[in-house]
């Protein structure tokens, strides 16, 4: 992954390419991306609640799950 002085880097990139008069612009739709991105994971979370209104149907909401464990080729485990 990156460490921090290539993100450094980036991001003096970043603001040479788009210019100063753009920052605030780009800063204003990553701060309104980022509260949808938190609206919807906060909605996600509700909905599979296990009181949820809509009922997921997971093993975490009650309901047992049977089968059997087997390995990748489909060999049972004993």
């Amino acid at each position: 992954m990156f460490g921090l002085s290539e993100l450094a880097v980036i991001l003096v990139v970043v603001v040479a390419v788009l210019g100063v008069k753009k920052l605030p612009e780009l800063t204003r739709s990553a701060g309104k991306a980022a509260r949808i991105f938190k609206s919807e994971a906060k909605a996600f979370k509700e909905q599979d609640a296990p009181g949820g209104a809509t009922g997921s149907g997971h093993a975490a909401s009650g309901n047992a799950v049977s089968g059997k464990i087997v390995d990748r080729d489909g060999n049972p485990l004993s």
